[in-house]
């Protein structure tokens, strides 16, 4: 097996894939530190003229050291790819922690936004307006921490300018004055979207949420909304405040520092020393790549012979929770992380062919590249589309493993469904191994031609 390098890091598999990067496992081999790897074509950059977004992600990953935020260690560049090696979370999305836990309680909850109020914070007190805050964006280290990452969407200001203009973020999530088009102040802008977040993980489910639009717009516009019974007199009070649609008058970072819910408990962030930002080698990652040399390794043509990717020990250490690999079959723990896998005995064609065939069943869309398919299509609330990536991988010689990982959108409903249409396959080509801690579909509707396997672990998405 050939192993890849790239300067100081040995690379692993893929645990992460969008329409313009892959994000893989890598481990520093001079201090045996795990990373992520974020992997950019540069000619595809260029094409479709994303340099100043990438530069500007690059900068801003580089300004913000801070212990709720995703660290950037280092840029790498070669002819052709531009290497952006990231701190690696294990804890996966606090989206899907919602998604498959329901709501939080009410400690839980507020633990969360303190720490992401800290963490914005500090972004704007770099001058960083995220501009894309949601769960799907935070994640999770392996003490439960958040970790606020995607800074694609973010913005630096520019001098002279006070006002943002770009509308962006998800539509749920993103304040009245986004959507006016007249010009908008991130940081306030911010607020709103964490205040959202903070009902999201309280209520388990969006204030604003219609499949039209238009009515989703109206509603943000005005701040119609109401609380569930549940929040706490205090929460339901700071939750009005911040999803003021009048950013004028709209709650201060400052003024949700003095609330009294959000004091409770409230346990301050060490910031540590950091050394001096330098932002000048930025622009040299695109003007003066290094020589391919520091690329060691080459990935199979699409001439030849392809074959399922074999899992070394080195792979399943990166798939079970922290070393311990007892737990990737472990039945009786209750602290299901979010990752989706099934396996089987059938030929690794036959096992693709059978996934291919249950999505397009569905109504979505299939693309097959060697032992790799992408699936897309609308979620649930067709409001916005989805994407996730499926790869088989050989564990051994007569046993495979599918790996369902999302890239983009919300694919629970498709996980779902996906999960009730092997369930009842009359032949036994998958065991479905389980993702979430409540079982999302009736025990019955399992053949018992099925396993169902219960494992902790999880890679998380950048």
């Amino acid at each position: 097996m050939v192993v890849r390098k790239v300067g100081k890091y040995e690379i692993g598999r893929t645990i992460g894939e969008g329409t313009f990067a892959k994000v893989k496992f890598a481990q520093n081999t001079e201090t045996g530190e795990s990373v992520a790897m974020k992997v950019l074509d540069r000619s595809t950059i260029i094409k479709h003229k994303m340099v100043d977004q990438i530069k500007r992600e690059i900068s801003i990953m580089k300004l913000v050291r801070h212990p709720y935020v995703v660290r950037l260690h280092e840029v790498i560049a070669s002819r052709t790819k531009i290497y952006i090696i990231l701190e690696f979370i294990t804890g996966g999305e606090l989206f899907d922690k919602i998604i498959h836990n329901g709501r939080l309680s009410e400690a839980e909850a507020r633990r969360y936004f303190q720490q992401l109020i800290d963490g914005v914070e500090y972004c704007h007190s770099k001058g960083v307006y995220h501009r894309d805050l949601k769960p799907e964006n935070l994640l999770l280290d392996s003490l439960g921490n958040l970790k606020i990452s995607d800074f694609g969407l973010s913005a630096l200001p520019e001098q002279g300018v006070s006002l943002l203009r770009t509308t962006c973020g998800t539509p749920n999530y993103v304040a009245p004055e986004v959507l006016s088009h007249k010009g908008y102040d991130g940081a306030v802008a911010d607020v709103w979207s964490c205040g959202v977040i903070l009902y999201v993980l309280m209520a388990g489910y969006l204030p604003f949420d219609e499949l039209d639009l238009t009515t989703l717009y109206s509603k943000i516009e005005r701040a119609e909304f109401s609380c569930p019974s549940w929040f706490p007199v205090g929460a339901k009070s700071l939750i009005h405040r911040i999803l003021d649609p009048n950013p004028q008058t709209r709650i201060t970072i400052e003024e949700i520092r003095s609330d009294e819910w959000f004091k409770k408990g409230y346990v301050p962030v060490r910031l540590l020393e950091y050394e001096d930002i330098n932002l000048d080698d930025v622009n040299a990652v695109f003007d003066d790549p290094e020589v391919d040399k520091e690329e060691r390794g080459n990935e199979p043509s699409g001439n030849e012979d392809m074959r399922p990717l074999i899992l070394n020990a080195f792979d399943l250490i990166i798939l079970s929770q922290g070393l311990n690999l007892a737990t990737l079959f472990d039945r009786g723990k209750d602290s299901m992380k979010y990752q989706t896998r099934f396996v089987s005995q059938k030929p690794a064609r036959v096992v693709l062919s059978s996934m291919e065939v249950v999505a397009q069943s569905m109504g979505y869309k299939t693309h097959i590249r060697n032992y790799k398919m992408r699936v897309e299509g609308l979620s649930a609330n067709k409001a916005s589309h989805f994407s996730v990536i499926l790869e088989v991988f050989e564990v051994a010689p007569t046993f495979l493993m599918v790996d369902i990982q999302k890239a983009a959108g919300d694919a629970g409903d498709f996980l779902k469904r996906l999960a009730c249409s092997i369930g009842q396959m009359q032949q036994p080509t998958f065991r479905y191994v389980e993702r979430w801690r409540r079982t999302p579909f009736p025990r019955h509707q399992v053949s018992q031609n099925f396993q169902v396997i219960h494992i902790q672990e999880d890679c998380s998405l950048y």
